[in-house]
């Protein structure tokens, strides 16, 4: 028990200590001491501490030598702690600010890496996604050269396709709640913004299997018409997809078609 209780004092002891050599490290007015500390406690990957003591030198280093490497190191502690919206935007002003640096290509970069970051899943907003793209579209056009392209280039797939995921989840949607002619549309115009995409195939299905859902849901005026359509997106899907994963479930839905076309005209 006294040593439980000595180890405690001690460990106490310590924690004042050190919050009182922050304290007296904020206080002091040797910037050089200062900027050694913050750089310490950068090392050490304390980058709550090394951000307050970098944030304090920006003032007194502005339009100083030391001014863009206290910048750039402070930028970083934001995106070591995972700040990304912060972080953004001192990648961003750090290249305004200095367009001509040898850091400049790096913090263009990773403004749109923490924009990525920021992307939140596909069943949510999708505005920041929207802005990654854009920046990382801006930045792969910009910088041919730069050594980023190929990573760029990849996060501009992976938001394309989170968007498009997106964008099925609201199709799929539509046709779960019974909204079949605008699922059909929905799926339409996931194929119009990804006409590359590889889930074509199944997109495509999914028109002609809300159609004829629509179809079947129809008043019997509307039946034949609207089953002729599905039987024409049948012909161009064999066409298209002759090898498609879905295409046993597209003759079903012929099949079923026809046989429905043989009744009305049978009446």
């Amino acid at each position: 028990m006294k040593y439980t209780l000595l180890l405690l004092v001690v460990v106490a002891g310590l924690f004042t200590s050190c919050k009182d050599s922050f304290e007296k490290i904020q206080k002091s007015k040797d910037f050089a001491f200062k900027h050694a500390k913050a750089d310490e406690y950068y090392d050490r990957k304390q980058w709550s501490k090394a951000n307050t003591l970098y944030e304090e030198l920006l003032t007194i280093y502005k339009g100083t030598k030391n001014f863009e490497s206290v910048y750039y190191k402070y930028a970083f502690t934001f995106y070591n702690d995972k700040n990304y919206l912060a972080a953004s935007y001192h990648f961003k002003n750090f290249s305004d600010l200095f367009p001509n640096s040898p850091k400049t290509d790096e913090c263009e970069y990773l403004n749109c890496l923490c924009l990525f970051n920021l992307s939140p899943d596909y069943s949510l907003d999708q505005t920041n996604t929207i802005k990654a793209i854009g920046e990382m579209q801006t930045y792969v056009n910009t910088h041919s050269e730069s050594k980023h392209i190929k990573e760029a280039n990849r996060l501009i797939d992976e938001s394309r396709e989170k968007l498009e995921k997106k964008d099925n989840y609201g199709a799929e949607l539509y046709y779960k709640i019974g909204e079949y002619k605008s699922a059909a549309v929905a799926f339409e115009q996931i194929i119009r913004k990804y006409p590359d995409a590889k889930d074509v195939d199944y997109y495509t299905y999914m028109i002609m299997k809300s159609h004829y859902t629509y179809a079947k849901n129809s008043i019997p005026e509307k039946q034949e018409e609207r089953l002729n359509t599905v039987r024409a997106e049948y012909a161009e899907f064999v066409r298209k997809f002759p090898k498609s994963a879905y295409r046993s479930e597209v003759e079903k839905i012929n099949s079923l078609s026809l046989a429905s076309l043989k009744k009305i005209a049978s009446k």
